[in-house]
């Protein structure tokens, strides 16, 4: 008796990439905060300027776990396209990092 694999073959590769998909609309959305709502929107709002970093230090930090999270679904998919998905999450970690630090330091300061 054989058993059908080929849902099971579909399904991991597309979780996978909708996990990349995930981990770049939460990175973009940290980046669309920290660049355009919270320099422009907040001080029109009569906001301070503190309060940007301390949104985008959790975000950030979520932006990188889905990246990480997106490296191990491909991994574990052993999907055709793991090493550029992977070099790309691995990039935007780095940015992600840089940018957390960033704002912690603004914050510290």
């Amino acid at each position: 008796m054989t058993v059908d694999t080929a849902p099971a073959e579909v399904e991991v590769p597309n979780t996978a990439e909708r996990r990349f998909s995930q981990s770049m609309v939460v990175s973009g959305t940290r980046c669309l905060l920290t660049y355009l709502v919270f320099p422009y929107l907040l001080p029109v709002l009569g906001l301070a300027d503190s309060v940007g970093p301390a949104i985008s230090v959790p975000i950030g930090l979520v932006a990188i776990v889905f990246n990480g999270l997106s490296i191990r679904r491909f991994w574990r998919a052993d999907h055709r396209l793991k090493w550029p998905v992977s070099t790309v999450n691995v990039l935007v970690i780095g940015l992600l990092c840089y940018l957390t630090v960033r704002d912690l330091v603004e914050l510290a300061g």
